[in-house]
């Protein structure tokens, strides 16, 4: 176990992808393995910032950017005090996550978990998908409001290929070795 040096400022994992894609899952599995490994650790999940810190925004798009922003923020606060901060937040424009990765500097990292909309709404998990097609859900991103799928993320993680959380967990770790910011 080797512990970050003091001053030395851990990455901000930025997990972007449709709801139901895998990031919540993704996000607390890298966290689990972070702390295994003696790293402090926080998740940001999208749907716990929305019930506290962003209780007071909607869906319009400039909502959606101030509940970027304020991720954001809060992702850079506790980078700056050592804790490797993952978060996992569908972040549906390029504009919003490009001014985030300003904010947050050289350590961002944009990781793009790619799972297509067929195979989220098969999952579901919280019947948004249903809820949008039977008409009584507005705005939801990938049916009735737009998704901009990075570019070039940093990692591109392949949701429909059949690969297990355990496989996209260290497909980020190879990216965070290579780069130096993972030594295990």
């Amino acid at each position: 176990m080797q512990p970050l040096v003091m001053n030395e400022r851990p990455p901000v994992l930025w997990l972007t992808g449709l709801s139901g894609a895998g990031k919540s899952t993704l996000a607390n599995q890298l966290k689990a393995r972070f702390n295994a490994f003696g790293q402090m650790a926080v998740v940001l999940d999208g749907d716990e910032l929305r019930h506290g810190v962003c209780r007071d925004l909607g869906f319009s798009a400039l909502d959606r950017a101030e509940n970027i922003r304020r991720a954001g923020e809060v992702a850079r606060l506790f980078r700056d005090t050592g804790v490797w901060v993952v978060v996992a937040l569908i972040s549906p424009f390029a504009q919003n996550r490009a001014a985030v990765r300003e904010m947050i500097g050289e350590g961002f990292v944009e990781v793009f978990v790619d799972t297509p909309l067929a195979v989220c709404e098969r999952r579901d998990p919280k019947g948004l998908y249903a809820r949008c097609r039977q008409g009584d859900l507005a705005l939801l991103t990938g049916i009735s409001s737009p998704y901009e799928s990075p570019r070039t993320p940093d990692v591109h993680l392949d949701g429909a290929v059949g690969q297990g959380v355990d496989q996209h967990v260290d497909q980020v770790l190879d990216f965070l070795r290579a780069r130096g910011d993972w030594r295990h």
